[in-house]
């Protein structure tokens, strides 16, 4: 028993697995509350930040786990693998190296399918989680070490472009959202000015047998200026909306890039062999007083039988 679950052991492949460090390009230490912040989530006395940058405030580790970046991951497909899916490499890896009661997974046609099942083998395989210093953590493991950068990689940049995406709308948002608000403003100066005109007129061209009164356009001055100090404001939102539009860039860096030496995790030999050990000496030991067992059933049963007879000998001459 030893012997066979020591070679059982040394047949199993190990899992690979890498260690991926991301971080946003656009983070700063004020999101956290100040460089004490910082220091108090470095050393585990604060909770982590759990997104990256106000712009795009969600969850980066429910992102990371969504399903819509398994998906996308494994809907990618990998040039340096013939041109073949990432949910077709998983699906060919795990048919490949299943063990033998395990059913094989079938490649289905319908492409829905396909990247559906991959996405579930990247759910096993992925585990995302955020260190301390408030930084994401990708480790990916799988027994084939080829498969394990390309898709890691492909993983991040999925995360990057959906970010980079969404801080392209809420810039484009912003800025359609100034220009919408100044050509309201320029409106709302042209009727001020037109009220301006018709007050003139009113009090210039009167009949000359009627009193002349000169209205007070005080109020009207001031509606002016405060739309003129809103409309100056906003140009100032439009620049910067501008400015942000202008500068959108992929927000993820890489810190740990998942490159070998990947971390292995392999079944020990020699633990293996000493449960096959101990597995095989209480089988040899059963085996040993097995005989003894049956010897002993065998004369109580034999007992019982002898016994049955005399007892209902007894009965019968006893009876009136």
């Amino acid at each position: 028993m030893a012997l066979c679950l020591y070679l059982y052991a040394k047949s199993i492949k190990p899992i690979y697995t890498a260690r991926a460090t991301v971080y946003s390009l656009t983070s700063s230490g004020n999101e956290g509350g100040g460089a004490g912040s910082v220091i108090s989530s470095m050393l585990g006395m604060a909770d982590p930040t759990k997104s990256f940058g106000p712009e795009a405030s969600i969850n980066i580790t429910e992102l990371a786990n969504s399903r819509n970046t398994r998906e996308a991951t494994a809907r990618e497909r990998v040039p340096t693998f013939v041109n073949k899916s990432v949910a077709e490499l998983l699906i060919d890896n795990y048919n490949k190296t299943k063990t033998y009661f395990s059913p094989p997974i079938k490649k289905p046609t319908d492409e829905k399918k396909l990247v559906a099942i991959g996405a579930d083998l990247i759910k096993g395989s992925m585990v995302v989680k955020l260190n301390k210093n408030g930084m994401l953590e990708l480790n990916f493991s799988s027994n084939n070490e080829d498969l394990i950068s390309p898709i890691t990689y492909i993983f991040i940049e999925k995360i990057s472009k959906f970010y980079t995406d969404l801080k392209i709308k809420k810039a484009r948002q912003d800025y359609d959202f100034t220009v919408r608000k100044i050509d309201s403003l320029a409106n709302v100066l042209k009727r001020v000015d037109s009220r301006a005109v018709s007050v003139d007129n009113r009090t210039l061209f009167t009949p000359p047998d009627k009193l002349q009164y000169a209205l007070p356009k005080e109020n009207l001055i001031y509606s002016k200026e405060r739309v003129l100090m809103q409309r100056n404001i906003i140009d100032n939102q439009r620049e910067e909306a501008r400015w942000r539009l202008e500068k959108v860039t992929p927000i993820i860096g890489i810190l740990d890039q998942p490159e070998p030496p990947f971390g292995i995790d392999r079944p020990s030999g020699m633990v293996y062999a000493a449960g096959g050990f101990l597995v095989g000496i209480l089988l040899s030991s059963f085996l040993c007083i097995v005989g003894l067992i049956y010897r002993y059933a065998k004369m109580e049963t034999r007992k019982l039988v002898m016994i049955k007879p005399i007892v209902q000998s007894t009965t019968t001459i006893s009876a009136p």
